[in-house]
């Protein structure tokens, strides 16, 4: 385990070098949909619903953990997707990796790692976004932090698996448009799950983004997260990692 866990370090960090040169790039470019997000439905709608008691009265205070959430979501699976589909389909380094002796299941945890980092840098910034306009310190609380983690763990994992399985960038598009655009929406963010009715609030609450979103919400309202949220997300990365292993054990470039 030394050893795939060094692997995996090393395969992260010639990502790390390839992303630190674009890092303002990548903060920039990945703050633009959130910020939208927040000025259209944060202000704009949340407007018009001050006062609402479902929304404690402050919708976009409501939102903006959901925001930390779909914003490493969306980069996680997208920086991780083009990232491996870029080395495949056009650079052609890709078959250079499967050639070095290094563990699958090394490679792997490597390209997630990358995912995470990505994740993370642009969820920094819609924390510190946060932070300034509530005022409110759980945002660094260890429960949410680890939260925020594990969501981009889950979805960087899938970003893997779609950019090992791709033939081309447009078949990226139909798993963005399937997968991330309506989990986007359905993913707890905008409203609380737990008001809708309950076939449909079955469906929500089997989406890995609904208990990340709902999960840094009670954090930073002061509690904790379910626990089988915990399980959920838990689980989701687990099987991701172990059929990213598989499929870099199988994959032919």
């Amino acid at each position: 385990m030394q050893s795939i866990w060094q692997d995996s370090l090393t395969i992260w960090w010639g990502d790390w070098l390839e992303l630190r040169v674009r890092i303002y790039q990548v903060l920039s470019s990945g703050l633009v949909s959130p910020l939208i997000y927040i000025l259209a439905f944060g202000f704009g709608l949340g407007s018009a619903m001050k006062g609402n008691n479902a929304f404690g009265g402050d919708y976009l205070s409501f939102i903006l953990p959901g925001m930390v959430a779909l914003s490493s979501m969306t980069i996680g699976f997208a920086g991780t997707t083009f990232s491996i589909c870029g080395d495949r389909l056009y650079s052609k380094t890709f078959e250079e990796m499967l050639m070095v002796p290094i563990h699958p299941l090394a490679m792997h945890l490597g390209k997630m790692l990358a995912g995470v980092t990505r994740g993370l840098l642009t969820s920094v910034s819609i924390i510190a976004v946060a932070m300034i306009y509530t005022k409110n310190w759980h945002f660094l609380h260890p429960e949410f932090l680890l939260i925020l983690i594990l969501n981009c763990m889950v979805f960087a994992g899938l970003g893997v698996l779609v950019g090992l399985t791709v033939r081309s960038l447009e078949s990226v598009g139909l798993y963005n448009n399937f997968l991330i655009v309506p989990m986007s929406f359905l993913g707890g963010t905008f409203f609380d799950p737990a008001q809708l009715p309950q076939p449909l609030q079955a469906i929500v609450y089997t989406l890995p983004l609904t208990h990340a979103s709902v999960g840094m919400r009670s954090v930073i309202n002061g509690g904790h997260a379910i626990w089988y949220g915990w399980v959920i997300l838990l689980a989701s990365a687990i099987l991701l990692t172990l059929a990213g292993a598989y499929k870099f054990s199988h994959q032919q470039d």
